[in-house]
C-alpha cells in the first residue's frame, strides 16, 4: 500500500462519510493497483457499502472485473448493483447493455430487460431503458415484440410521450398487422371474424328470403385496414389519458432538478417539490404508483430521513408492512444510519407494533455509538420504560446520563438533563420534593445559564402551591448580577419570563 492510501484509507475509516475522501482513495488505487483485483475489490467494496445509490461506481467497478476478473464476477457486481440500486434507470440500462454485449441467448437478455422494466417501467424518465429494449429488437426485427413495448410505454405518462406515438404509427404503417400482433391476439381477431360470420348466417335464416341475399365479397386489403386502424386507434387512446395524467404531473417534473444522488444537499425549493409530489400522489389512491414515487424520491432524498420516515409511516397506513419494515431497515442501516433522528423514530415505531427488544435496542445504538449523550435520545427511552410500567429503569437512565455528563468538562446537555429529570420526576411520581432536590443537587454540578434557570421557572409553574418562588427569585438576581457571565440579551429575556411567572402567581 503507497503512503497515499494508507492516509486516505485512515481518513475514510475516521470518517466513513467523506466522499471526496473515499473518490481520492479510488482513484490512488486505481493508479497504484495495475492487475490487483483483490484491492480495487476492497476498495469499491467499502465504498458502495456506504454510497450504494453511486451506479457510476458499480459501472466501473464491473469494468474492473471484466479486465481482469471474470465473467461470472461482473454478474456478480451488477446484481449487487441492482439489489443496491433496485430505482435506477441508470443501473439497469447499464446491466442490460452488458448483458446484449455479452450473452447470446436472446430470452437471456429479455428476461433482464423485464426484471429492470418491472421495477422502473413507468418511471417518468425510464426512457433510456425502453429505447434499449426498442434498440435490441428492432436489430432481431421482432416486430410484434416491438408493437408490444410501444403500447406498454403508451400506458402511462413519460417524459417524451410524443416521440413514442409517432414511433409506433410509424411502425405500424410499415409492416402488415400479421406482423405486429401477438399469438394471444391473431386468435382473439379470427375468433371476432369468426363470430361476426356465425351470426350474419343465423339471421339469414330467419330471413325468407335468404337465398337472394348473398353477402357482399369484403376485399382482405380493406379488412385488414379497418382493423389496423382500430389498433392504431385503441393505443392512441392509451396515450391520451397518459398525456392527460401527464398535464398534471408535468409540473413537479420539470422543478426535479437532481433526480439522481449526491452527497451534496438538495436546495429547499427542490425537497418541497417531492412533498407536494408525494403528496399529489398519494392522494390519487395508487399504492404501485405511491410506492414507484417514493423510491424515486429515496434515490435523490436518501440522506434526508424525513423521507424515510414518511415512507414507512405512509406503506403502515396502506397496510403494506413489507414495505414499510424494508424501507425502514434500509434508512437505520444504510442510508441514514449515522442520524440520530431515524433511529429515534425506528425505536417509536418497534414499541407501536410490540417489538420492545427491537426498540430498546434503537434507544441503546444512539447512546453507545450513534449519538452518546443525546439529550432527546435520553427523554424519549425513559418515557418507553414508564409507559412500560419500568419506573426503575426510567430513573436510572437518568442517573446514568447524568453521571457520565458530569465526568466532562462544560458538558452543555448536563443542566438541561438535570431539568428534564426533575420534571420527569416529577410528572410520573408527583413528588415535588424528589424533583426540587434533583435541581438542588444540579446547582452543586452547573453554572447558571438562561436555559437552566427557564427549565427551573417553567417547572415551578407547574407545581401545586407553596412554589419556591422566593428562593427561584434568589438564582434570577444571582444570574442578573453584572458580575456573572451572561449576554446581555439573556438577561433581559430571563428577567421578562420571570416577572410574568410572579404576576401568574400572585
Amino acid at each position: 500500500m503507497s503512503g497515499e492510501e494508507d492516509r486516505l484509507w485512515s481518513i475514510v475509516r475516521a470518517n466513513s462519510l467523506d466522499f471526496n475522501a473515499w473518490t481520492a482513495l479510488i482513484e490512488e488505487t486505481e493508479k497504484v493497483a495495475e492487475d490487483n483485483i483483490l484491492k480495487i475489490r476492497k476498495v469499491y467494496d467499502a465504498f458502495l457499502a456506504e454510497f450504494p445509490l453511486c451506479y457510476g461506481y458499480w459501472k466501473k467497478y464491473a469494468d474492473h472485473e471484466a479486465r481482469i476478473g471474470s465473467m461470472d464476477k461482473v454478474v456478480e457486481v451488477y446484481e449487487r448493483a441492482v439489489q443496491g440500486v433496485t430505482y435506477s434507470v441508470d443501473i439497469w440500462v447499464l446491466y442490460c447493455s452488458f448483458a446484449i454485449e455479452t450473452y447470446g441467448d436472446p430470452e437471456t437478455i429479455r428476461r433482464l430487460f423485464e426484471r429492470g422494466l418491472a421495477y422502473v417501467g413507468t418511471d417518468y424518465l425510464s426512457f433510456p431503458l425502453w429505447d434499449k429494449y426498442i434498440e435490441y429488437e428492432y436489430m432481431h426485427q421482432e416486430w410484434s415484440r416491438l408493437a408490444v413495448i410501444y403500447t406498454r410505454i403508451l400506458e402511462n405518462p413519460n417524459h417524451q410521450p410524443d416521440r413514442y406515438f409517432n414511433s409506433f404509427k410509424e411502425l405500424a404503417g410499415s409492416r402488415p398487422l400479421s406482423e405486429l400482433t401477438t399469438a394471444e391476439e391473431a386468435a382473439a381477431y379470427v375468433s371476432g371474424i369468426a363470430s361476426e360470420a356465425d351470426g350474419e348466417v343465423l339471421e339469414g335464416e330467419v330471413r325468407p328470403d335468404a337465398a337472394e341475399q348473398t353477402p357482399k365479397p369484403v376485399s382482405a386489403g380493406s379488412t385488414e385496414a379497418v382493423e389496423l386502424e382500430k389498433y392504431v386507434a385503441i393505443r392512441e387512446e392509451l396515450y391520451k389519458k397518459a398525456k392527460e395524467f401527464d398535464s398534471k404531473i408535468l409540473g413537479f417534473e420539470t422543478a426535479i432538478r437532481r433526480p439522481y444522488f449526491h452527497v451534496r444537499p438538495l436546495n429547499v425549493s427542490e425537497l418541497e417539490n417531492w412533498h407536494n409530489y408525494l403528496d399529489f400522489i398519494e392522494r390519487e389512491g395508487d399504492v404501485n404508483k405511491v410506492v414507484k414515487l417514493y423510491e424515486r424520491c429515496l434515490i435523490a432524498c436518501a440522506n434526508y430521513p424525513e423521507y424515510w420516515i414518511r415512507y414507512v409511516l405512509c406503506m403502515e397506513a396502506s397496510g403494506r408492512m413489507d414495505l414499510a419494515d424494508n424501507a425502514l431497515a434500509r434508512a437505520t442501516r444504510v442510508f441514514v444510519k449515522r442520524q440520530p433522528e431515524i433511529h429515534l423514530f425506528d425505536a417509536r415505531f418497534k414499541e407501536q407494533h410490540g417489538d420492545i427488544p427491537g426498540a430498546r435496542a434503537a434507544y441503546q445504538l444512539v447512546h453507545s455509538e450513534i449519538s452518546p449523550g443525546f439529550l432527546e435520545a435520553i427523554i424519549k427511552h425513559a418515557n418507553m420504560e414508564s409507559r412500560l410500567g419500568k419506573l426503575d429503569d426510567a430513573f436510572s437512565l437518568y442517573e446514568q446520563a447524568i453521571a457520565i455528563e458530569k465526568g466532562k468538562e462544560h458538558s452543555q446537555t448536563l443542566p438541561m438533563l438535570y431539568a428534564q429529570y426533575s420534571r420527569f420526576s416529577f410528572l410520573v411520581s408527583g413528588n415535588a420534593e424528589k424533583a426540587r432536590d434533583i435541581l438542588t443537587r444540579a446547582l452543586d454540578h452547573v453554572q447558571l445559564s438562561k436555559p437552566f434557570l427557564e427549565a427551573l421557572i417553567h417547572f415551578e409553574t407547574i407545581l401545586p402551591p407553596l412554589r419556591q418562588i422566593d428562593y427561584l427569585e434568589s438564582l434570577v438576581d444571582k444570574f442578573l448580577a453584572p458580575s456573572l457571565d451572561g449576554s446581555t440579551a439573556d438577561k433581559e429575556d430571563l428577567s421578562s419570563i420571570f416577572l410574568e411567572v410572579i404576576i401568574c402567581v400572585k
